[in-house]
C-alpha cells in the first residue's frame, strides 16, 4: 500500500463517527427512529451503525501501521489482512446480503441506554403487584399456583411463534408483531422462541424471580440461532425487533448489566397501566 491512500483511509475513518452522529439526527428529523421504516432502510442504519463502532475499534491498530508505512519511505505491497479489511470496509451491500444480514452477529450500539425512558419492573415490584406466581422454588420450572394469575394464562400462537403468556403480554406481543409484519415481513418469517413462562427462581439465588415467572416475558432470536449471554454482542434481527418492543412498552435485555439480548419483558409503566385498567 502506498502511504498517500492509507492516510486517505485513515481520515475516512476518523471522519465515519461524525458522519453517523449527523446521519443519526438527519433520521431522527425525518422520522426514521419509528417503528415503521422500511427493513433495507433499517438494515442499512443499522449496518453503518455496527461500521462505524467496528472502526472506532480498528482505528488505533490502523494508525500504528501508517506510522509503519510512513517509516518505509517506499511503496510496499499490501499485507493480505489489510487488503481484506479495505475489501469489508469498502464492500457494498447487495439486495441478497440484506436478507442475509438479520442473523448476523453485531456489537450493540449503546446499549446501556436502549431501554431509555422505560424501567424494568423486577421480582420484587412484580411481587408487590401481583403476588408471587407459587411459593417453592427451585432451579426448573414448575407450574403455577397463584390463582389469580394463573387463570390469565393463555397458551397461544402469536404471530411467528407459541407462547404462554398472561392474556395482557399476549395481547400487547400481537400488536408487536402485527407492526412488524407489516413493516418488515422478511424479518417477520424469521422470527422464533426460546421460551417464554418459566416460573423458578433466577440461578445462583435463593429466592429471586424473574419476569419469565410471571409469564411477562419472552426469549427470541432470529433463525433459531441462540445469542451467547455476556457478551455484549447480537442478531442485527433483534436490534430492529426491539425498536418495536420498545413502543409497546418492553424492556430490552441488552441494556442489563449482564446483557441477554434475547430477551424482552414488560415494563414497569406497561405493568401499572395494565393494573389501573384491571386487567392483571
Amino acid at each position: 500500500m502506498k502511504v498517500l491512500p492509507a492516510i486517505i483511509i485513515a481520515l475516512g475513518l476518523l471522519a465515519a463517527p461524525a458522519l453517523w452522529f449527523g446521519l443519526s439526527y438527519l433520521f431522527k428529523e425525518q422520522g426514521y427512529g419509528s417503528g415503521a421504516v422500511d427493513s433495507e432502510a433499517r438494515i442499512e442504519i443499522e449496518l453503518l451503525r455496527q461500521q462505524v463502532e467496528d472502526t472506532q475499534l480498528k482505528l488505533d491498530d490502523l494508525q500504528k501501521e501508517l506510522s509503519s508505512l510512513a517509516n518505509q519511505n517506499r511503496s510496499v505491497a499490501p499485507s493480505a489482512n489489510l487488503q481484506d479489511e479495505e475489501d469489508s470496509l469498502l464492500r457494498q451491500t447487495g439486495p441478497n446480503a440484506i436478507l442475509d444480514s438479520y442473523a448476523q452477529v453485531v456489537l450493540i450500539a449503546d446499549r446501556r441506554n436502549v431501554n431509555d425512558g422505560l424501567k424494568v419492573a423486577g421480582g420484587t415490584y412484580l411481587s408487590e403487584k401481583l403476588g408471587r406466581p407459587r411459593e417453592d422454588l427451585t432451579d426448573d420450572c414448575q407450574p403455577m399456583t397463584n390463582a389469580r394469575l394463573k387463570e390469565k394464562l393463555v397458551l397461544e400462537q402469536v404471530g411467528p411463534i407459541r407462547v404462554r403468556m398472561l392474556a395482557p403480554a399476549i395481547e400487547s406481543l400481537k400488536v408487536v408483531f402485527d407492526n412488524i409484519q407489516k413493516a418488515d415481513p422478511d424479518l417477520y418469517e424469521r422470527i422464533n422462541t426460546a421460551g417464554s413462562l418459566c416460573v423458578r427462581r433466577i440461578r445462583g439465588t435463593q429466592n429471586s424471580l424473574s419476569t419469565h415467572s410471571y409469564g411477562l416475558a419472552v426469549d427470541l432470536n432470529i433463525d433459531g440461532r441462540l445469542d451467547t449471554l455476556g457478551d455484549g454482542k447480537t442478531q442485527l434481527g433483534l436490534t430492529i425487533l426491539a425498536d418495536f418492543f420498545k413502543d409497546e412498552g418492553w424492556v430490552w435485555g441488552a441494556g442489563f448489566g449482564r446483557e441477554d439480548s434475547m430477551h424482552f419483558e414488560i415494563s414497569r409503566r406497561q405493568l401499572d397501566l395494565w393494573l389501573a385498567e384491571g386487567r392483571l
